[in-house]
């Protein structure tokens, strides 16, 4: 199980060295962020799978309702 996460890791940072745009020093500007801590987040929209269909979900949907968390899980439903 580890071998095989690690070479699924391996693999996906060697692909993202050769695809990732080189440029020189003189260009690289850091970028300042758009959001910072307390910012209220933009309205964005995403589908999800209810177990029988495709459904579109907006962030307004739920602003002053709920509490709303998003997270990226990298590896998730892969097998690996």
């Amino acid at each position: 199980m580890r071998k095989r996460l690690f070479a699924a890791l391996a693999a996906w940072l060697l692909v993202a060295a050769v695809v990732s745009p080189t440029s020189s020093a003189k260009e690289d500007k850091p970028v300042p962020p758009k959001l910072k801590v307390g910012d209220t987040a933009p309205d964005f929209k995403l589908q999800y799978f209810d177990g029988s269909d495709l459904k579109d979900v907006t962030l307004s949907q739920y602003r002053g309702k709920k509490n709303v968390v998003l997270a990226f899980y990298i590896f998730a439903f892969t097998g690996g």
